[in-house]
């Protein structure tokens, strides 16, 4: 099924006076203040979330460009370059601690250089967001702020017995129209979406719209069922929510470990489910599960013997009729179990065991952290807001960055809100020289900063060179 969605954004009021809210029973009418009363209830602990993001590539062109740049060109081509525009868009999330735990959507927050969240209507009601963790598979991140005081916060409630037919409210920021309260009924429940979300989505006509993205679902009790994050946009009242109960099963992992360790056993699967042709020729039978494509090097997959053109059939507990029902089961399996996978290989029954890894995904951000710490890196001065490295074998394969011809200094994080953010440092970003003075090790790049002073950074950014200026103060 394909989707024309458009991505949900959202916002808040800051009273925090406990609201009463009517009981409902669902044989007689619905009170009349009810509506009233959630919005009291709910909006508190609704918030602005603002990004900024400044596009990675980009540099200065025009009169004295750098020799360097010219020789690049010979082999890249011509490129663009000019002052980085930063790009900034707004979002929602809901306070779920007094501490100033939020809970939004991961594309509200992807690829953001500064979070701010704003928690009533005052613009200088705002304060920097720490990005706590975050899971693109789930779309689901937590950030954090410190309001100095303790904040209005939603009870999480359980969509495991939603049914069709209940009212629901959506709270949200359409189209910048601050503090909007819609109400409908749950129109589906179960909606399997798989291009967008590892979860079943509960589907709304409660209006949500562009500005609604990472808010909260209530129902008639002011509890959270779910996440708003998509509509479909061809059409009028289809909306999607992540359910609460699927969203509280990962919040732990994001806030201890900063994601999702999900199963992995390195396999690409064919894109399309077999047909009845395809199967005769591989010689199988029927052609209900999962066709596998490649095997990774060093996977777990590669040491349990798996290979091209098996057709997986079972997983576990789990019978495989389909690719989706494959990777739902490999994600869903436990880190390091033990698993029997049965395939069909050149037309015969084969049980393999697989002892399930844990996905690249979750290895990169241990990675990123470690890298981010002060026993890898060293802290740039003047609080310009980011970490340096020396280049090595383990940091180029995590940045995937070329192999050096000489050695060079690597930024391995960059704090949002800093000044290094917002001129578009990142981290991957491979420094040649700093005011013009060519540099090799952290050590030395750190040491050719000046305070009080525009530093000119050179820089190799992905595929190109560009100048960076940073103000230390």
């Amino acid at each position: 099924m394909r989707l024309l969605l458009s991505f949900l954004f959202f916002t808040a009021l800051a009273n925090a006076e406990p609201v009463a809210i009517p009981k409902v029973n669902p044989s007689e009418p619905l009170p009349a203040n009810l509506f009233v009363q959630l919005a009291k209830a709910v909006n508190p602990a609704v918030v602005n979330v603002f990004t900024t993001y400044l596009p990675r590539q980009h540099g200065l062109g025009g009169a004295g460009r750098d020799p360097y740049l010219e020789f690049f060109e010979q082999f890249m081509g011509p490129q663009q370059y000019g002052p980085a525009t930063p790009q900034q868009s707004l979002g929602s999330g809901f306070i779920i601690r007094e501490d100033g735990l939020i809970v939004t959507n991961n594309h509200v927050i992807d690829r953001a250089d500064v979070i701010k969240v704003q928690i009533s209507e005052n613009p200088k009601d705002s304060y920097d967001a720490k990005l706590v963790g975050r899971d693109a598979r789930t779309d689901i991140a937590l950030i954090k702020i410190d309001a100095k005081k303790k904040l209005p916060y939603v009870k999480l409630g359980s969509s495991s017995e939603v049914q069709v037919g209940e009212w629901v409210a959506a709270f949200g920021n359409p189209y910048g129209y601050g503090h909007s309260m819609t109400k409908g009924i749950i129109s589906a429940v179960g909606r399997e979406i798989d291009e967008l979300n590892l979860f079943p989505f509960m589907q709304t006509d409660a209006s949500i719209n562009p500005g609604n993205s990472g808010g909260p679902l209530v129902n008639t009790q002011g509890q959270v069922i779910g996440v708003n994050t998509a509509i479909d946009a061809r059409a009028q009242g289809i909306g999607f929510v992540i359910p609460i109960d699927n969203v509280k099963s990962i919040l732990p992992q994001l806030e201890k470990n900063g994601g999702v360790a999900r199963g992995f056993i390195g396999v690409d699967l064919s894109e399309n489910d077999i047909d009845e042709d395809s199967a005769n020729v591989l010689n199988l039978k029927n052609s209900d599960g999962a066709l596998i494509l490649r095997v990774m090097p060093h996977s777990p997959a590669e040491k349990a013997g798996v290979k091209p053109y098996d057709l997986v059939t079972g997983f576990g507990d789990s019978k495989i009729s389909s690719v989706r029902d494959l990777r739902k089961s490999v994600a869903n399996a436990s880190v390091g179990a033990k698993v029997a996978m049965k395939v069909i290989r050149d037309g015969k029954p084969k049980t393999l065991s697989v002892q399930v890894g844990g996905s690249p995904e979750m290895k990169e951000m241990k990675l990123a952290a470690t890298q981010g710490s002060a026993e890898v890196g060293q802290r740039a001065p003047f609080n310009l807001g980011f970490v340096l490295g020396d280049y090595s074998a383990a940091v180029g394969q995590h940045f995937g960055l070329a192999r050096l011809a000489q050695p060079r200094p690597v930024v391995l994080s960059v704090d949002p809100g800093s000044e290094a953010a917002r001129t578009g440092l990142a981290p991957g970003d491979v420094i040649l020289d700093i005011n013009r003075n060519s540099v090799s090790k952290a050590r030395d790049a750190l040491h050719a900063f000046k305070n009080g002073t525009t530093n000119i950074l050179r820089i190799l950014k992905e595929d190109r060179v560009v100048l960076i200026s940073l103000r230390a103060q």
